[in-house]
């Protein structure tokens, strides 16, 4: 059953905050009532590391969005952008005896299989069913009223650093909200840009932030795969400041104005100016040719992407990836990186955006917004994995710091 009545969503990224408020109706849909977005400050590659900067970035974006849609909320599905995560697959088999399987069937598996996650150190994200069989027929999507002797289900299990999840708790509890969900940021950014077809067939969403490149990998309509790289559009931007001995906001500048992943023929000829750092703007400007700039760009690009096409080869699951790739997150709208992406990973690519989200403005619908739109449909709708796989224990057994924190921190601490 979907979700209904006021949600959140919050995007904690390494160069943006964003918080989408929005109001979903008993159908499942979605329109956005509030938006607030903020320059991120203490967060690195995906990883808290000034927490009050932290905390006055996420209170920014989450006042101005609550100021926008006149409401106050409580709680938020957050992403996780770092964290180191790591993929498994997990299968598990239940004896039904010939009767009808019931809800409770399904839950008591699906736990089994949650009991496989490497959890040392590591707290489990997801555990996403991606399949069952009955008596050893496969392809049954919901199993729930058919019959048989065996049910057997295989499941996705992403675990991720346990210190990394506890410092986004942390931070949020100082900004007075409870979490209600964490979704790893690409599969949030699949939910939000692929078509059904798309999540059929096979499809890799690369989501290129400032801090992080994250990858997740969809085939027949779940979430298979999912990596993380330590590299962004902000390794570019530092590229550039050290390249051209400019401040960090006149390489960004740069970057924006005149920035291509592949060289033109005309970049020798164009001039730009890079003002030295400690230098007023417009005393002895750096003047170089637009070729010099691209010359930094391209290489890191080149590299992330690179990384990317190995870390989908070494998965094992590159034959289900498809020939489709969805470029999101803001470092996706560099120009010429579409073209780059599908000549170094020979496939088909697009840039994705949210899609199907009503009160989206034009300046927050683009790739750079796909996370945080992501988080609002997961919100809405956990695509079975989250209700249907948490265990009911009492509350003195669920302890801990946390456990003001709701549900899902409940069920990992």
């Amino acid at each position: 059953m979907a979700r209904h009545g006021k949600i959140a969503a919050l995007d904690i990224g390494s160069t943006k905050i964003c918080c989408f408020i929005g109001d979903a109706d008993e159908a499942g849909h979605v329109r956005v009532t509030g938006i607030g977005h903020q320059a991120s400050a203490g967060i690195r590659s995906g990883w808290i590391v000034d927490m009050d900067a932290a905390e006055a970035s996420i209170l920014s974006a989450v006042h101005a969005a609550e100021q926008m849609a006149s409401t106050t909320i409580q709680e938020v599905t957050v992403n996780l952008n770092g964290g180191r995560p790591l993929s498994k697959t997990a299968t598990g088999e239940l004896a039904i005896g010939g009767g009808a399987i019931r809800d409770g069937d399904v839950r008591r598996l699906l736990l089994e299989g949650r009991m496989q996650a490497d959890l040392n150190d590591r707290i489990l994200i997801h555990a996403i069913p991606t399949g069952f069989a009955i008596d050893g027929s496969n392809g049954i999507q919901d199993p729930r009223g058919m019959h048989g002797q065996t049910l057997s289900a295989s499941m996705h299990l992403v675990t991720a650093e346990a210190s990394a999840v506890q410092n986004i708790a942390t931070c949020l509890t100082r900004c007075h909200l409870t979490v209600s969900d964490l979704v790893a940021s690409p599969y949030a950014a699949g939910l939000a840009s692929l078509v059904e077809d798309e999540k059929d067939l096979g499809s890799t969403v690369i989501d290129m932030g400032g801090g992080t490149t994250s990858l997740a990998v969809f085939y027949d309509a779940a979430l298979i795969h999912t990596d993380c790289i330590r590299i962004g559009g902000g390794h570019v931007t530092m590229d550039i400041a050290r390249g051209l001995s400019t401040a960090v906001s006149h390489a960004e500048r740069l970057k924006t104005l005149f920035g291509n992943a592949l060289p033109s023929a005309t970049d020798e000829h164009e001039m730009i100016d890079a003002p030295q750092i400690g230098e007023a703007d417009d005393d002895h400007p750096n003047r170089v040719p637009r070729s010099f700039l691209i010359s930094i760009i391209a290489p890191r690009i080149e590299e992330t992407l690179e990384l990317v096409r190995d870390r989908i080869a070494a998965s094992g699951i590159a034959h289900l990836a498809g020939q489709r790739i969805v470029l999101t997150g803001g470092a996706s709208q560099l120009p010429g990186v579409r073209e780059l992406a599908s000549r170094i990973l020979g496939k088909q690519v697009r840039l994705g955006k949210p899609l199907g989200i009503p009160g989206l403005a034009e300046a927050t619908n683009g790739p750079a917004f796909a996370t945080c739109a992501g988080l609002l449909s997961f919100a809405v709708d956990d695509r079975g994995e989250a209700r249907a796989t948490r265990p009911h224990r009492n509350e003195s057994e669920q302890g801990g710091v946390f456990r003001r924190l709701g549900g899902w921190f409940r069920e990992n601490f």
